[in-house]
């Protein structure tokens, strides 16, 4: 089942066309990365969800709900962090989060439980009585976050919830993220694109307001990652290690790396299967006479997959 439906979507701002026919669905359930360079038109996107743009042309809707007839709805079913968390410095969290339960018409025993839930999710315990602009910037993420999901939303959208966090409240974010995605639908906006590798099932890529990519990491990295590489290490000189395997590089062609202390270390980047690639390789090493120290194969990582649609499809337009 569909969560979300985004159909041919358009936004135009004067003449500047920032979406220009964007369509994809999400599932229940599903934790999807949405990716661009900036000023793709995620954050668009995203506000035209939210309820907070409404598009030029074209259709979106959450939850069966289509987000220009039914926007009230809409937001019902939505709990959005933006890039820039909106949060109140004067007020403490506490009350921060009652003003938001209330002004979402959440009151009495449910609103003190749903505050209990999404303070202890997100590790505010400490903090509950602290004005907010005391907070450091990891500590505001998870305000915005708590607000986020204080209402029990079917869906989460988190634009940059990472941005400025320091490794450890990374992980922490990332943990909270999976988590929420046990039992909603997620869509995450991000430039690390490790964590979207490490937390998302599906990754759709936005380049110049257009959809470029719409898979899983690991599909995209085989389908536009470019070629397979080979890492090898041999006793030997690397002109020997370059020789030995210009047979098997498909026309590619071969990058030594290092040289030093007898070991030769090179790079082979092939169109064939990594696997198929390194029973070559180690054929034509043995045949060499040069002793294999490591060998390992590898296809191209989301980060590779991204550099080269973005890049190729502003280099085309």
């Amino acid at each position: 089942m569909a969560m979300i439906e985004v159909d041919d979507l358009r936004k135009d701002y004067g003449s500047f066309r920032a979406l220009d026919g964007v369509s994809f669905a999400v599932d229940k359930g599903e934790i999807l990365g949405f990716l661009g360079p900036n000023g793709a038109g995620k954050t668009t996107t995203m506000k035209i969800l939210t309820g907070f743009l409404y598009p030029s042309a074209g259709r979106a809707a959450v939850a069966g709900h289509d987000v220009m007839e039914n926007s009230v709805e809409v937001r019902r079913r939505i709990g959005y962090l933006p890039e820039h968390t909106p949060l109140y410095d004067d007020m403490t969290v506490t009350e921060y989060l009652r003003t938001c339960g209330r002004l979402r018409g959440m009151s009495g025993p449910y609103l003190a439980q749903r505050m209990n839930v999404v303070t202890g999710l997100t590790h505010l315990g400490p903090k509950l009585r602290a004005p907010i602009h005391t907070l450091s910037k990891g500590y505001r993420q998870r305000v915005g976050l708590a607000q986020a999901l204080l209402h029990e939303p079917e869906i989460i959208i988190l634009d940059e919830p990472t941005v400025g966090l320091d490794p450890n409240q990374v992980v922490d974010v990332r943990g909270i993220v999976r988590e929420v995605g046990q039992d909603r639908t997620v869509i995450l906006c991000s430039h690390i694109l490790s964590e979207v590798e490490a937390v998302c099932g599906r990754v759709v890529i936005i380049n110049r307001g257009r959809i470029v990519a719409n898979g899983a990491p690991a599909a995209l990295a085989l389908e536009h990652g470019g070629p397979a590489r080979l890492s090898l290490s041999v006793r030997g000189a690397a002109l020997q290690l370059e020789a030995a395997l210009s047979s098997i590089a498909t026309g590619v062609g071969t990058a030594t790396l290092t040289e030093a202390d007898g070991i030769a270390t090179v790079t082979v980047l092939c169109s064939v299967d990594p696997a198929e690639l390194a029973t070559k390789a180690m054929d034509a090493v043995r045949a060499a006479g040069l002793p294999l120290v490591a060998l390992t194969p590898g296809h191209a990582s989301l980060e590779d997959v991204f550099r080269r649609l973005t890049s190729r499809q502003g280099d085309a337009a």
